[in-house]
């Protein structure tokens, strides 16, 4: 079983620039809750979202803040509460235990957690503004109305939401952020009739980089003449030629010099 974190990526109201996009603070503590409560009790971290493909930037943070795997549902980023809940149940019935943040940066109803638990027909917590991992129970404590508080204890298959001051989202390492950079993210579509298919990731897009190019040994009976000839900017090192030939020669011509460059190898 597992610990599973449901995330709401927000497009701000910023002319769709989607750099201003992320997650609400609640959501930041759900994930901090949720990877406490997987080490605590030695499960693995799921974290999923319903949106487009923009979404995917927080399940990469995601993954490189210790989450072990992350889901996206493809949907619109403005899909209602109930669709976005139904598409969390589905993939949640076989989680130990279910955090999401008490509201999200857009509309922040808070309904989502409520609409997941009935559906998945299990306990709630909502509203939480302290949890504590007392062995394998957790002791939560619960805002109420009037200023009042509820202390609870959970101790089986639940769903919680959490506000933004429960805890403060730890800071991915560099090698960490790197890693999840490349990593591939799951993604499952929704379709008309709500079955589920799994859809192949694409391959993520990346600048062109020429292979290093080939050039010989520096030749010298010194170290200190060897690194002079490395370092020699005292004369053009270009290759400007000018040729006239047919198509299918100039073709050949180029492949050759691309070779002897180094940017092209034998096949």
């Amino acid at each position: 079983m597992t610990i599973t974190v449901c995330i709401k990526w927000v497009l701000p109201n910023r002319d769709g620039d989607e750099r201003f996009a992320g997650i609400s603070l609640a959501d930041q503590a759900a994930l901090e809750t949720g990877l406490r409560v997987a080490e605590a009790l030695n499960e693995s971290c799921t974290v999923i979202t319903v949106g487009p493909a923009a979404a995917e930037t927080s399940l990469r943070d995601a993954l490189a803040c210790g989450a072990h795997d992350v889901l996206r549902v493809d949907a619109p980023a403005d899909t209602d509460s109930a669709e976005t809940a139904r598409a969390l149940a589905t993939y949640c019935e076989h989680s130990r235990l279910v955090v999401c943040g008490d509201y999200s940066s857009d509309r922040g109803s808070g309904s989502v957690p409520a609409l997941v638990a009935a559906r998945l027909g299990r306990g709630q917590a909502l509203g939480l503004i302290d949890v504590q991992i007392v062995g394998e129970t957790l002791s939560v404590v619960r805002r109420l109305d009037g200023g009042r508080r509820e202390r609870l204890s959970v101790t089986g298959p639940a769903v919680l939401s959490v506000e933004g001051s429960v805890a403060r989202l730890r800071r991915a390492s560099l090698r960490a952020t790197l890693s999840a950079n490349d990593a591939i993210i799951d993604v499952v579509t929704n379709d008309a009739s709500g079955a589920i298919r799994r859809t192949p990731e694409a391959a993520p897009l990346r600048p062109y980089r020429p292979r290093a190019r080939v050039v010989p040994s520096p030749t010298g009976s010194s170290a200190l003449d060897r690194v002079r000839q490395i370092t020699d900017t005292s004369s053009s090192k270009g290759h400007g030629e000018t040729v006239v030939l047919e198509p299918g020669d100039a073709a050949n011509r180029i492949l050759e010099s691309l070779h002897t460059w180094g940017y092209v190898q034998e096949s």
